[in-house]
């Protein structure tokens, strides 16, 4: 069983961009539980936590597909070099702006911008390039899993220590570790041996390329549905985070150490669908796979939202984790194995869009909302609408599975038939 979870790791760069990832992405959930803390008690506001996610997410949405473009453009990997560098220098910025006693709240926004803006170069590089670091591709959703487990691992360990250090450092160190952090990927990244990049002999245009990725899209029907789901999950229902610290710091009379562990408790259920997923034998319909999970993440939000026993609503913020890393893993692997090599950053660029496009869209939206209703009844109302979600969904993830599977019963049919002449 251990094998067959880890069989991804028999590829050498694979195993340095897991490592040098994993230390890197432990910084990135302390620097980001640490921005939402200092802003929300800079401002006591549910609507400024939406606003700080809106400014890290937007400029993703506004550019990922030009991230795609680049990436199916030019060597990823170099792509990857810059974008992690100049994240690294964001990271920087950031605690140097706190241990002067100079931010405000629009210059942490400031900041959370141009992360954004790194992001959309990132984001489509990173997830392309882990194709070329894999060298069984048979092994590549074995990858794509063990990278969410690896994200969330982080999410579990980051906000817990970023909890700690918030109190008993504060910020500014929580910012200088993630710079630190870099270091890491940064180094994994130079002692990779990638096959040389192979320049693209047409010279199209930018606006052409992202035309061919849009017809593509359309061509493709099971993942512009899933795509389509994504974005509707992003805007609806992922946002919730944004008012968790209103549920540290009200409903559990906490303080940011509390912060930390509800993130951590979510992480450790996502973890455990991580895991899951990455034992799971090749060829299992990940298309069932993904609704049913939808409908666990909704049924774990609607247990949390208004479950005031810390102890309990953690057990629930589990179940919530271990549906919602479904909705960015899943979706990506069904991509991933499924779109044409040539088109793969594009693709994974309107992955990108979706999720960066409508979670600062949905962070706006649920902390105005909560603002009139409530946190409670507003993580209630988007449990109920996660789970209508996978219901409208169902029928036509549904039917390319059956699609699928006739067409598989046509081809040994027809084999039979060749045979028997």
């Amino acid at each position: 069983m251990a094998i067959q979870t880890f069989r991804a790791f028999s590829s050498r760069n694979y195993r340095l961009f897991f490592s040098g990832q994993s230390v890197s992405l432990i910084g990135t959930w302390m620097q980001r539980t640490a921005v939402s803390w200092v802003v929300y008690t800079m401002t006591h506001s549910a609507f400024m936590l939406g606003v700080t996610v809106f400014a890290t997410q937007f400029p993703s949405f506004l550019l990922s597909l030009f991230g795609g473009v680049i990436s199916d453009r030019y060597d990823r990997y170099k792509v990857l070099l810059f974008t992690q560098v100049a994240s690294m220098v964001q990271a920087t910025l950031l605690a140097i702006l706190i241990f002067t006693k100079q931010s405000t709240v629009w210059e942490i926004l400031s900041l959370s911008v141009i992360l954004g803006i790194i992001n959309a170069f990132d984001v489509p590089a990173r997830q392309a390039l882990v194709y070329e670091m894999v060298d069984d591709k048979a092994n590549l959703a074995n990858a794509l899993a063990l990278n969410s487990s690896m994200v969330n691992l982080a999410r579990l360990a980051g906000p817990a220590i970023s909890g700690i250090v918030l109190e008993k450092f504060g910020a500014g160190v929580c910012f200088t570790l993630n710079a630190a952090s870099f270091v890491a990927v940064i180094t994994s990244l130079l002692f990779m041996r990638l096959p040389a990049h192979t320049r693209r002999a047409d010279k199209k245009k930018v606006l052409t390329d992202l035309s061919e990725g849009f017809v593509y899209l359309k061509q493709t029907p099971v993942i512009g549905y899933v795509i389509l789901m994504l974005a509707c999950i992003s805007l609806l229902v992922l946002p919730y985070n944004t008012l968790l610290p209103v549920y540290a710091k009200v409903i559990f009379h906490g303080n940011a150490a509390t912060f930390g562990y509800i993130n951590s408790f979510i992480g450790l259920g996502a973890i455990g669908g991580t895991f899951f997923l990455a034992s799971l034998k090749p060829g299992r319909d990940l298309k069932i796979i993904l609704l049913a999970n939808t409908l666990i993440f909704g049924t774990g939000l609607i247990l949390f939202s208004h479950t005031s026993w810390f102890p309990l609503a953690m057990v629930f913020a589990t179940i919530s984790g271990f549906g919602m890393m479904s909705q960015t893993t899943l979706i990506n692997t069904i991509i991933q194995t499924t779109v044409h090599h040539t088109m793969r950053g594009r693709v994974i660029s309107f992955f990108a869009m979706a999720f960066f496009g409508m979670m600062p869209l949905g962070s706006l939206l649920i902390g105005a909302v909560s603002q009139r209703i409530g946190a409670p009844d507003t993580i209630l109302s988007q449990g109920i609408i996660a789970i209508l979600i996978a219901l409208l969904f169902s029928p036509f993830l549904r039917k390319d599975r059956l699609e699928r599977k006739n067409k598989e019963q046509l081809e040994a049919a027809e084999d039979e038939a060749l045979e028997v002449l």
